[in-house]
Parts: C-alpha cells; sequence; structure tokens
C-alpha cells in the first residue's frame, strides 16, 4: 500500500472523523491544520508534528473549541515553530 495517498483520501477520512463525532464541515480545518504540521515538521521536527496538532485540539477543545479557538492555538504553535531555530 502506498503512503502516499490522493487529496480525496484525505477528503474521504474528514468525513468519516466528522460523521464519527458528529462534526461540522467548518469545524476541520483541514488547509490550517496541514499548513501548521508543515511548518512545525519543518522549524522543529517531524515527530512533532502530530504532537502540535493534537495539542492544538486539547487547548482550543478545554478553551470552548470555537473555530476561532482552534485558528488561535493554531496560530500560536505555527509562531512558536517559525522562531524554533533562532532559539539554537
Amino acid at each position: 500500500m502506498s503512503e502516499r495517498l490522493p487529496p480525496e483520501a484525505l477528503d474521504a477520512w474528514a468525513e468519516a472523523l466528522r460523521e464519527l463525532f458528529g462534526l461540522d464541515a467548518d469545524d476541520i480545518p483541514i488547509p490550517l491544520i496541514l499548513d501548521m504540521a508543515r511548518d512545525v515538521a519543518v522549524g522543529v521536527a517531524r515527530p512533532a508534528a502530530p504532537l502540535s496538532a493534537f495539542v492544538a485540539g486539547l487547548a482550543a477543545g478545554r478553551s470552548g473549541g470555537s473555530p476561532e479557538q482552534v485558528h488561535r492555538a493554531v496560530s500560536e504553535i505555527t509562531s512558536i515553530a517559525n522562531g524554533w531555530r533562532e532559539q539554537d
């Protein structure tokens, strides 16, 4: 099985998650999350990307879970990741 999936496979997975958890399409901002994961993988380390996605969701959920809170958590993590190499 190939590790590279077509974009529609990601869409199907997101739809399955939305159905499983009763989420709306706007509740899963795929481009936002993928951009954050890329920035963390490049700026910090590849294994930090899924950890950061989990933390963004956890932080947003604990502060109410609105789309704005998701964007805020992702933005803060992305900001830290983009400056991470500067801390060395």
